[in-house]
């Protein structure tokens, strides 16, 4: 499973955060790996130096075989809109597994 981090040009990923967060990526999708060709993270901060709950995590997945689902997530900080789109996703391929083994 490949895992891809990118990010607009408010937000300092460096190559050893990119590295940090594929690695997170990779450890909470493993039970998912089999079904999984890449993971496509989009790191953005809406409004800049401004504050409030902007920072967005958008993951796409490509599923062997299926097309494309995406979820995202805003929040205050970087790491929960990680996490909350994580928590999405899980979701989405949980019911997308699932679908899989019924038919």
């Amino acid at each position: 499973m490949q895992v891809l981090v990118n990010s607009d040009n408010h937000i300092d990923t460096s190559s050893s955060q990119a590295s940090g967060i594929r690695e997170h990526v990779q450890h909470k999708l493993q039970r998912f790996e089999d079904h999984l060709t890449r993971i496509e993270l989009h790191l953005s901060d809406e409004n800049g130096h401004k504050g409030g709950q902007d920072k967005r995590c958008q993951i796409e997945a490509r599923p062997k075989g299926r097309d494309p689902v995406s979820v995202s997530h805003q929040a205050e900080t970087l790491n929960q809109a990680i996490e909350g789109a994580m928590d999405k996703l899980g979701t989405v391929l949980e019911r997308a597994v699932a679908r899989t083994r019924v038919h």
